[in-house]
């Protein structure tokens, strides 16, 4: 399954339209206000499945990754000098990056890949393509790429 994530040029916070192979909605992001990022999740019908909630007053960013309301894992940006490094709380699973987290892979503790994200660099606005190697992951996959990317945000502003 292959996901397009493409973050909405005009909007006053994080909000993102993510799209099928075909072209269609398949999940919708809205961003709102709070201290840190706060991204809800929504299905193609409009319905709320799942939250990622930044974790103020740390030194480096952390996320919390909720299925409607239950607590699925955490993400956290580990403090590295030249690559940057990502902790993954959540089935055992690691993140592996290239040098600017513009293109990154999930592993299984058995090493079968869980997603791919790619960054499109020649965009108006974040871009990535995720491939996900199971359909059932879409959610967590697309969680990680949005924490992963808002992460990045703050190292950029």
């Amino acid at each position: 399954m292959k996901l397009l994530f493409k973050q909405r040029l005009f909007s006053w916070f994080d909000s993102y339209d993510i799209y099928d192979e075909a072209g269609n909605v398949a999940f919708v992001v809205k961003g709102r206000l709070s201290w840190g990022h706060l991204l809800e999740i929504y299905d193609a019908a409009g319905y709320h499945i799942g939250t990622l909630k930044e974790e103020i007053f740390h030194f480096m960013p952390r996320f919390s990754m909720y299925f409607g309301d239950q607590y699925v894992g955490q993400i956290r940006k580990e403090f590295t000098f030249f690559k940057p490094s990502f902790q993954l709380d959540c089935n055992g699973w690691q993140v592996s990056g290239d040098l600017f987290s513009w293109n990154y892979q999930v592993y299984e503790p058995s090493g079968n890949i869980v997603m791919s994200a790619e960054k499109q660099i020649f965009n108006w606005t974040d871009t990535y393509v995720i491939d996900i190697a199971h359909t059932e992951n879409a959610l967590i996959s697309l969680m990680i790429v949005l924490a992963i990317d808002a992460a990045n945000c703050e190292k950029r502003d």
